[in-house]
């Protein structure tokens, strides 16, 4: 190859790197599903582990092949980054090692391997908190797919209120963060430098705010007060369907047909809530489930269906339009890129989705790569989101990044 094609090539790569919008670092190939990676404590779905729990991860294969799979896993920086500690430094045991635990779907018409492995276990033990990575290798040692996870370690606790946004223009559309870190136990010597709390709303990392610095010092308490810096949009309650019996229609199914090959989901057709009135209805924050009626184990028993979205609204010039949600890990590509209809008049698209109750919503992105979960679905501050403050901690003259503490706040109580 010669070196400008050479060149060329390297520059396509980066600005596929660069302009992409998924977390992780290799595309996937379509016959990996339902990628979980969660923390085994009810209700966690969050890949946020405390040191010593357990958690879990598991995948279909649809070329259900028993393909044999390793997993990989790498402590990174706070950046990402992979670290240069030794893997010896970060794990007891090995960091690869060959998933043992697969079985055959049973009884479905679409076919698949379901692998999963669970952590800590007798070949691989964390030792230190931190940003990790995850891979799952074929046989050719290749990356299949890569998920991300944290481990904390608990030295200092994290107190978290939620308040309506101070500011007129955006007191009914936006909710703020503050948060109290209290540690009494911990030496910090320049907090404004070692210490780097990052929020998250809903374990959604494309809506984080980060680089905040203590506005206030008590004793042995940092205290983050903001309200502008630290604002995000409320947006909509999620929107959801559970196709957990697949061959009936629910209450957000308008009817399910078997297809050639497999079944096809198809829901109600829905519509822009930029300017209706807030609704309060649960949901799960945009996370998913899967369950089914049609066997025992919803690991193997659960059948695949195409799920076909709808969205009626005039089509727009200048951003596109995704489904959005944890299903999905969270990233925009073309598998979850609703199309205009010219003909109809609305976006639409069709997702392969295993068996269950799914929360999701519609984001807009525009030429700019920016994000919009408000555009379409509106945003009210009553709506229910959880937050999440992951404190990082890098001592002077430390080798890694920690992760001390963790806290959670809940929009349910607004404090005003």
């Amino acid at each position: 190859m010669s070196k400008i094609l050479k060149t060329i090539c390297f520059f396509v790569t980066f600005l596929i790197a660069f302009f992409g919008y998924s977390q992780n670092q290799t595309l996937e190939p379509n016959y990996i599903k339902t990628v979980i990676l969660r923390s085994n404590n009810t209700n966690n779905y969050a890949p946020i582990i405390k040191l010593g729990d357990k958690f879990e991860l598991s995948f279909d294969d649809s070329n259900a092949d028993e393909t044999e799979y390793y997993y990989k896993i790498e402590h990174c920086t706070f950046n990402w980054d992979i670290s240069n500690l030794n893997s010896s430094e970060y794990i007891d045991g090995f960091n690869e090692d060959r998933i043992r635990d697969y079985q055959n779907s049973f009884n479905t018409l679409q076919p698949y391997t379901h692998y999963q492995v669970s952590f800590p276990n007798e070949n691989t033990q964390i030792k230190i908190s931190g940003n990790y990575l995850i891979s799952v290798l074929n046989e050719d040692d290749e990356v299949i797919f890569q998920r991300k996870f944290l481990v904390y370690q608990p030295k200092v606790t994290v107190g978290v209120s939620i308040h309506k946004s101070r500011d007129v223009a955006t007191i009914e559309t936006k909710q703020s963060v503050e948060f109290i870190i209290n540690h009494p136990n911990l030496v910090i010597n320049n907090a404004s430098e070692e210490i780097k709390p990052i929020i998250l709303q809903n374990d959604n990392w494309q809506f984080t705010i980060n680089n905040l610095k203590p506005q206030f010092y008590r004793g042995t308490q940092l205290l983050y007060k903001y309200n502008a810096k630290t604002s995000f949009w409320a947006g909509n309650e999620f929107l959801y369907f559970d196709n957990k019996s697949i061959r009936n229609s629910s209450l957000h199914i308008v009817k399910s047909e078997l297809g050639k090959q497999l079944y096809h989901t198809y829901l109600y057709p829905n519509e822009p809530r930029s300017n209706e009135p807030y609704t309060l209805y649960p949901d799960i924050n945009g996370n998913f489930i899967i369950r089914t009626l049609d066997g025992e184990n919803p690991n193997t028993d659960a059948d695949y269906s195409w799920v076909h979205f709808t969205l009626k609204m005039p089509k727009l010039l200048n951003e596109s339009v995704y489904v959005n949600g944890s299903f999905n890990n969270w990233k925009l590509n073309d598998t979850n890129r609703l199309f205009y209809n010219e003909k109809l008049g609305q976006y639409e698209a069709s997702i392969l989705l295993k068996q269950g109750f799914y929360n999701y919503d519609f984001v807009t992105v525009n030429k700019n790569k920016n994000i919009s979960n408000h555009e379409i679905s509106g945003s009210h501050y009553q709506t229910e989101n959880n937050y999440t403050v992951l404190v990082y901690y890098k001592k002077f003259g430390s080798r890694y990044t920690q992760i001390i503490g963790v806290g959670y706040g809940n929009s349910k109580k607004l404090t005003n």
